[in-house]
């Protein structure tokens, strides 16, 4: 077992996109993957669970991973969190449907 923290660096912290992105690189691994924001532990292969954490940018979760493949686990987890989940352009303001009706392409 592994257990290891990560902090939300992306300015819109972990909403749904993020979340989607997590699980779906969680289910790549056959390992256990939990997060936990301060009590509250839940599946880190669950959307809904992962979304439940409302982690807001600087939060802290821990990533335990347990099984044959955690290790690889943790790192794709935690070079995913590190990299702001690929969503670094946005500011914390900005949504994509917002920047899409600027356009006039919503």
């Amino acid at each position: 077992m592994i257990e290891r923290e990560a902090q939300i660096v992306n300015p819109l912290g972990m909403h749904a996109r993020p979340a989607a992105e997590f699980v779906k690189v969680a289910n790549r691994f056959h390992s256990t993957i939990s997060l936990r924001r301060g009590e509250l532990a839940v599946n880190g292969k669950s959307i809904l669970g992962v979304m439940m954490l409302a982690a807001e940018c600087g939060s802290s979760l821990f990533i335990r991973t347990d099984g044959d493949d955690a290790a690889e686990a943790m790192e794709a987890l935690l070079a995913l969190v590190a990299a702001g989940f690929n969503e670094m352009h946005l500011r914390g303001n900005d949504t994509g449907d917002e920047a899409d009706a600027e356009e006039g392409t919503a």
